[in-house]
């Protein structure tokens, strides 16, 4: 029930989703007795979208949840495990898919060929609603690794999960982790706060190692124009999903705090 309310709530609460339908409600108001009120709509739903796609607004969302993990070294060892959060892969046309999250798929294959004795673990499954599911991101991440050259042997896939709280409880049912044990967590760095809640609140001790960086430290940040809209719509999407998923796991008790931090 969990996964299917939060796609349909995110759906709408999606900036530009919601610039979009509010958009539309407009138009569809313009033809009766609330014209005056249709066009404030449609000015105001043009307006969102414009900041966020232009302003600095959707960086400033960001910031702080890529600020929350400091990066480490990669050579930093031993390590027992590398576990890789889905989101960066799929398949189509028989052939692999990387997303604009591919960073963590190839800072994976990295810290494979750092730590040569590492188990490579990914998990992902399929998180559609409505269309069938055909293949796995899971099955994504076979192909690309083993055609990159890790051995199969090392790579342990996890294709049932939907969503982060089951990438976590799936994953420990998978390797079943042993106290002493050093265990990397591969995703997002706005998705790593949420990430090790979780798995903190699974009961799987893992270590940040955040990848994907959409912000720069630099005070430059707060007052940079985007340059191009689908980038700066991009950024406030997952920005703001974060923030929303952040709340939504805590009052749902996926997570152990409202904000995770080290």
């Amino acid at each position: 029930m969990f996964f299917v309310l939060s796609k349909v709530v995110w759906f709408v609460l999606s900036p530009v989703n919601l610039a979009i339908l509010l958009a539309l409600l407009a138009a569809l108001l313009a033809f009766t007795r609330f014209a005056r009120a249709a066009r404030w709509l449609g000015v105001a739903s043009l307006g969102f979208l414009a900041l966020m796609a232009f302003s600095p607004l959707p960086r400033l969302v960001m910031w702080p949840l890529e600020n929350r993990f400091p990066q480490q070294p990669a050579e930093k060892g031993p390590v027992t495990g590398i576990i890789i959060l889905g989101g960066a892969i799929g398949v189509a046309r028989g052939d692999v898919v990387l997303t604009s999250a591919a960073a963590r798929m190839t800072k994976a294959v990295e810290l494979a060929r750092l730590h040569p004795q590492a188990k490579i673990v990914f998990t992902g499954g399929a998180a559609n609603l409505i269309s069938p599911v055909t293949k796995t991101e899971s099955d994504g991440a076979s192909v690309l690794f083993e055609g990159l050259g890790l051995p199969r042997e090392r790579i342990l896939l996890e294709d049932k999960s939907r969503n982060t709280r089951e990438n976590a409880l799936f994953t420990k049912q998978l390797v079943d982790p042993k106290p002493g044990e050093r265990w990397l967590l591969v995703t997002s760095a706005w998705h790593m706060p949420r990430s090790m809640g979780v798995f903190r609140k699974a009961g799987f001790a893992v270590e940040a190692f955040p990848v994907d960086y959409l912000t720069e430290e630099k005070a430059s940040e707060f007052v940079r124009v985007s340059g191009r809209a689908p980038r700066g719509l991009m950024i406030a999407d997952d920005g703001f999903k974060e923030w929303v998923g952040l709340v939504a796991y805590r009052l749902a008790g996926y997570t152990d705090a409202l904000f995770p931090g080290p």
